[in-house]
């Protein structure tokens, strides 16, 4: 199912804007990529991808992916650019990930 069927955005208890799910989630569920052009420095809505040979590509994001939020109990997790569920989530229950999950 495309993540624009799954997700929509709207005001969140977290921070601003949350990304939230629309019907139930499965785990491992792909949600979305996270698109938009290069970054070179920081700033709103930049998501840092480090891969393993120690590059770190950034990416300033223009969908609705860049509505996540940060959580010390995340739902989810990028691999890549690319969101996906690390457990069932519930009707209207905000997608949130770990900024700093090291």
């Amino acid at each position: 199912m495309p993540h624009n069927k799954l997700t929509y955005v709207s005001r969140s208890p977290i921070h601003g804007k949350g990304l939230f799910a629309k019907t139930r989630i499965t785990k491992n569920t792909y949600i979305g990529t996270y698109q938009g052009p290069e970054a070179k420095r920081n700033g709103s809505h930049v998501l840092w991808v480090y891969e393993d040979d120690g590059e770190v590509t950034g990416r300033r994001g223009l969908n609705k992916m860049r509505y996540v939020n940060h959580s010390d109990e995340p739902n989810a997790e990028f691999d890549g650019f690319d969101l996906y569920t690390t457990r069932a989530i519930k009707p209207d229950e905000e997608i949130t990930i770990d900024y700093d999950p090291l």
